[in-house]
């Protein structure tokens, strides 16, 4: 069985795979996504939800077996793991990182996994200027140490969330974001991208690398607002930060996004290391990378 946090499952003691954060969100819902890719495939799923609501219903619906529960708590994760072979796991860009890292990796040690699939941050090092890219980067640590098989999503800015920004702006059609000149650089990927390496990844049964690059475009911010059939408005940090507020009203996700356009903006157009399509999406997601005009369904503007 496959334990997807945020996705769906199969009959509890089965050979299988959970997924953690199954039921999905806005900004990305790559559990969910995992789930359904799995689930297609035949596998048996159990979907960690936080909220037993209309999205777990359809999760069951799909065949999946889900389990309710807290992520940072130990007494939600450890039957949640029991029977599990392999998971994926996923947590929002909010307070408890580290808390559910910690509980997730000593249940799968406790039950013996033999492979965690986590999405982390295209950066994600101990000198990252974001807190959100170095709390990543213990996160892999952890699991790292408790020997399951861990394997890391560095993934890029998903197009789900500049999608987000632009539905905040309404009527007045723009994206805007704090990152200087339309012409700065920004690595992007589709979540569904990131959903289907970590959907290859739990169904190969060779060895696999413990860091994965996921990055499925380089497009300038400009050229994102374009494809999404707006326009792109450069915006003050200090304005940014007050709308950010209002878009996702929370301190956490507002000082993690800030810190990330800083670095763009600081990057500008400059080479970085980091900045290239990789060929992951392809090698273990079966497809080429989606790219932002196919994402937002638009053409070339003439």
């Amino acid at each position: 069985m496959i334990l997807v946090t945020g996705a769906a499952g199969g009959p509890q003691g089965s050979t299988g795979r959970a997924v953690a954060g199954a039921a999905g969100g806005a900004q990305g819902s790559t559990g969910r996504s995992v789930a359904g890719h799995l689930l297609e495939r035949g596998e048996a799923v159990r979907a960690f939800v936080r909220t037993d609501d209309h999205r777990a219903d359809e999760l069951r619906g799909l065949g999946a077996e889900v389990v309710v529960g807290d992520l940072r708590e130990i007494s939600s994760v450890r039957p949640a793991v029991r029977g599990v072979s392999r998971a994926f796991f996923t947590y929002p860009v909010t307070a408890g990182l580290l808390d559910a890292t910690g509980a997730f990796a000593a249940a799968a040690r406790e039950e013996g996994l033999t492979r965690v699939v986590e999405v982390s941050q295209l950066d994600a090092s101990p000198d990252a200027l974001t807190p959100r890219m170095r709390r990543h980067w213990v996160a892999e640590q952890v699991f790292d140490r408790a020997g399951v098989g861990a394997v890391h999503l560095r993934a890029a800015v998903f197009f789900e969330n500049l999608a987000v920004v632009a539905a905040a702006a309404g009527d007045r059609r723009e994206l805007a974001l704090p990152l200087g000149s339309g012409d700065t650089l920004i690595p992007l990927v589709s979540a569904g991208d990131v959903a289907r390496v970590a959907a290859g990844l739990l169904l190969d049964p060779g060895p696999a690398d413990p860091v994965c690059l996921v990055t499925g475009q380089m497009a300038s911010v400009g050229e994102a607002a374009d494809a999404m059939g707006v326009k792109y408005v450069d915006l003050p940090p200090a304005e940014w930060e007050a709308r950010a507020m209002e878009i996702y009203r929370n301190p956490y996700t507002v000082e993690h996004l800030t810190h990330l356009w800083a670095i763009f903006r600081l990057i500008g157009t400059g080479h970085h290391p980091l900045y290239g399509v990789t060929e992951s999406i392809e090698r273990l997601g079966g497809r080429a990378p989606t790219t932002l005009r196919e994402f937002f369904g638009t053409t070339p503007s003439r």
